[in-house]
């Protein structure tokens, strides 16, 4: 199989490694030509000048997946690539998207014979090793033709993706995965800003939450990724506390509030970052640490650089 991807910082770099030790041919363009020439020398990557070359080094149906920030830089990309691409080709934007506007640029495709997958992607920067979870929208023919390159993205070929619904359905899911990441992050947080607080005890944030992650209730992913960083550092002095939301968390709230569901956690968990930017609190530092560990998310320093 080949492919191209579009857009190879954290996320589509790691995924263009995964595919190609998968046996994927892949063709990689990114603005940044020195990134695209040093991901082709490492794990033999075919690099491409611009999407123009990337789409005329494929083999029909040609199969573009775009990692690009939501918004604008995804709408003009699509609009853009569609006059390069024909009836029977696909296009797969695998960038965290409102949903609705994957529904939009599905159907806006879908009028030229043109494939489109909304595909959430969860991993963070671990998914080369680990896998990626990978929930997808797509039409039945489309999401039959990525199955070989969801298996090899996917932690196993069995398990870790799944073709979830129509159009929109996997953009649609992934952001309320990222509203309930959202309230487990701010739990952690709080509770482990109580421990903090009790100076009386001097307890050892590293010590319990690494007992936590044995048997307990609580153990996850987010915990064995914060116990780690408490392991390197308690205090968290070069920490800034501000916590950036990257837009599904205020989407999710929205969805709440047009489908009259309560959902107070996640809401409130979203309104805790809003408040992160005016808040010093220790809880704070942690939410960031938290985004750092498992999506590379960059770190505010107590200074403000980054």
């Amino acid at each position: 199989m080949r492919m191209a991807m579009v857009g190879l910082g954290k996320m589509g770099g790691n995924m263009v490694r995964r595919m190609r030790r998968h046996g994927i041919e892949v063709v990689g363009f990114d603005r940044g030509a020195e990134v695209t020439a040093g991901l082709a020398q490492e794990c033999g990557m075919l690099p491409a000048a611009s999407v123009e070359d990337a789409v005329a080094q494929l083999i029909w149906p040609r199969i573009v997946w775009l990692m690009l920030p939501s918004g604008d830089p995804t709408e003009r990309q699509i609009e853009a690539l569609a006059p390069l691409l024909s009836e029977g080709d696909i296009v797969i934007d695998g960038g965290n998207s409102n949903y609705h506007d994957s529904e939009r640029r599905g159907a806006w495709l879908a009028e030229r014979g043109i494939g489109f997958m909304d595909a959430g992607t969860s991993g963070g920067i671990w998914g080369l090793e680990n896998g990626y979870c990978l929930m997808v929208g797509a039409t039945p023919a489309v999401a039959e033709a990525m199955t070989p390159i969801l298996q090899a993205l996917a932690p196993a070929p069995d398990r870790g993706w799944a073709h979830v619904g129509p159009v929109g359905a996997g953009h649609f899911t992934k952001m309320v995965h990222n509203g309930i990441e959202y309230g487990m992050m701010q739990a952690l947080a709080e509770g482990l800003e109580l421990l903090h607080g009790k100076q009386a005890f001097q307890l050892d944030l590293a010590q319990i939450t690494e007992l936590w992650r044995h048997s307990s209730v609580v153990r996850s992913w987010l915990l064995d990724l914060t116990a780690e960083a408490l392991a390197g550092d308690q205090g968290l002095e070069k920490v800034a506390p501000y916590v950036a939301d990257s837009g599904e968390g205020r989407w999710t709230a929205i969805e709440a509030v047009d489908q009259g569901v309560a959902a107070p956690v996640l809401t409130l968990a979203l309104q805790m970052r809003f408040a992160s930017q005016d808040d010093r609190g220790y809880g704070f530092r942690l939410l960031s640490l938290m985004r750092n560990a498992f999506g590379g998310h960059a770190v505010k320093s107590a200074g403000g650089a980054s």
